[in-house]
């Protein structure tokens, strides 16, 4: 499941990197500059999700889904699909609920100074709930009728914050792996760490899901 909003660029490289058997769904949320076209291009089933944020784009990616076990990651380049059977793995052996990974930035730029903080500031409301993880989960694994059941509400950049803390509060075995976190593909431009705006904003619709 990828939620895509003008990722043109980034498209050729990330659904040609998929794993043998994993089939693609791009969640497209409104994007002006031709990602639905090229996604289709490349073999993903498109659906299109008109209101604006990350959480509208990955439910939508969710309702749409049929396979046992859904994954999601950013579409902009920036995560490796082959890292994929790494998180599927636990989640498809029954040992965990939920895998998640953990970005280890590789490479000049991959995460800025904002984002880093945003992700710092984050990861120390959420050890004050006692959730463990150092990460807010932008790769993950989990089996679809669970994540359906979990009723995760937020449909704006809050939404992966809600989803790890509605699972500590079902008590879900949660493993976090590292992944590798790379620049974005030239040519696209991240809604959140792209500017310090769009971090602000971002940590401010999380920082929300945890009042």
């Amino acid at each position: 499941m990828l939620p895509c909003l003008d990722e043109a660029a980034a498209l050729p490289g990330v659904l040609g990197g998929l794993p043998a058997g994993y089939r693609a769904i791009v969640v497209d949320n409104g994007s002006r500059d031709g990602s639905p076209e090229v996604a289709a291009a490349h073999g993903a089933t498109v659906v299109h999700e008109p209101r604006r944020g990350y959480g509208a784009a990955v439910h939508t990616g969710l309702e749409h889904a049929t396979s046992e076990i859904v994954c999601f990651l950013d579409a902009d380049g920036s995560l490796d699909p082959a890292q994929l059977p790494m998180l599927v793995a636990p989640v498809l052996a029954g040992k965990v609920d939920l895998s998640v990974g953990r970005r280890v930035p590789v490479g000049r730029g991959s995460w800025p100074w904002h984002a880093r903080a945003g992700n710092a500031v984050l990861a120390a409301l959420m050890r004050r709930r006692g959730l463990t993880v150092r990460d807010i989960a932008p790769i993950r694994a989990v089996r679809r009728t669970d994540l359906l059941a979990l009723g995760v509400h937020d449909r704006a950049f809050g939404y992966p914050l809600e989803l790890l803390i509605r699972a500590a509060q079902e008590q879900w075995r949660v493993v976090e792996s590292d992944v590798v976190y790379r620049p974005r593909t030239a040519g696209t431009k991240s809604k959140v760490s792209g500017s310090v705006r769009g971090t602000l904003r971002a940590v401010h619709d999380m920082a929300g899901v945890l009042r």
